[in-house]
Order: C-alpha cells, then sequence, then structure tokens
C-alpha cells in the first residue's frame, strides 16, 4: 500500500479557502450586484463582537450602511466559513449563533476535509439548514443572494468534474 501524498491532501484542504474568493469574484465582475471580501478583514458587530470570517459578501445598496475602510460594521448578507478540524466546533457553535443573532441572511460552513457545504438560511429570524452539499453527490451551490451564481463542488473543492 502507499504512502497517503500529502501535498496532494494538503492541495486539496487548501483548494477551498483560495477557490470560492476566485469563482465569487468572477461572478461578481459579470453581476456585479455587491462586493465579496475574504480575511482578512473584520467584521464589527459590537465593541465585543468582532470577527473574521474567510469571505463575507455585501450588496451594493447597503455598502454605504456597512463598509468602513478598516471594516464591515453590521451584517453582511453572506458570510462563508472555512473549516477545519480544529474550528469546526467554534464555526458550527459560537459563530453560529453570532451570526444568526446578527441577522446575516445567509451562512456557508465549507469543510473541506470531508468535502461538505452547509448552507444556513436566515428565516423568521433562526437559521435553518437548508442545505449540506457533498461533492460525492455533485451538488451545485447556489443561493438567492445571487440567483445566476453556480458553484460545482468539484471547482470548490479542485477536484476534476
Amino acid at each position: 500500500m502507499a504512502a497517503p501524498n500529502a501535498s496532494s491532501d494538503f492541495c486539496h484542504s487548501a483548494a477551498a479557502p483560495l477557490t470560492i474568493p476566485l469563482l465569487l469574484w468572477s461572478h461578481l465582475q459579470q453581476h456585479p450586484v455587491g462586493e465579496a471580501y475574504s480575511a482578512p478583514f473584520d467584521v464589527v458587530f459590537s465593541e465585543l463582537d468582532v470577527v473574521e470570517p474567510d469571505i463575507l459578501f455585501v450588496r451594493n445598496d447597503r455598502r454605504s450602511e456597512v463598509l468602513t475602510e478598516a471594516h464591515v460594521r453590521g451584517a453582511p448578507e453572506l458570510v462563508v466559513e472555512i473549516g477545519s478540524p480544529s474550528t469546526r466546533r467554534r464555526d458550527e457553535t459560537l459563530k453560529h449563533r453570532l451570526y444568526e443573532r446578527s441577522a446575516v441572511s445567509e451562512y456557508w460552513v465549507v469543510d473541506p476535509e470531508l468535502d461538505v457545504v452547509k448552507v444556513y438560511r436566515l428565516i423568521h429570524g433562526r437559521y435553518q439548514r437548508v442545505h449540506e452539499l457533498a461533492l460525492e453527490r455533485g451538488n451545485v451551490l447556489t443561493t438567492p443572494l445571487l440567483p445566476s451564481l453556480q458553484l460545482l463542488l468539484p471547482a470548490i473543492f479542485h477536484e476534476p468534474a
């Protein structure tokens, strides 16, 4: 039996943090309805609640309301956290509650180790997990926030289609 290919595993787990912002940016060049930002870029909900999501999206009509030169003050429309075994619990509990309480419309938890994307949408003030997408099922990630966006999971996780 061959030893695991460490560089292949690293490339696979490193793909999502690099690919999702590029795919969003490319989409927003064609459909300029807002802006996507990637870490390091803080979101300030209060003096005590400051986070640095991996990716966030703010609609154009809200930019002047929430965007400063240094950070976002208030809730972006979309927050994406790209997890790892060490952050999985925090992403799915503490950050989940903070984003829900702060009225972030949609929250994606991307798990490159499991090849899964969990999509939470704010419905009547509470997050509902509306999708759990998996690479092995060939799912496509979409969102009503960007109606024409279709992210193929093989592209996100850098797997051949």
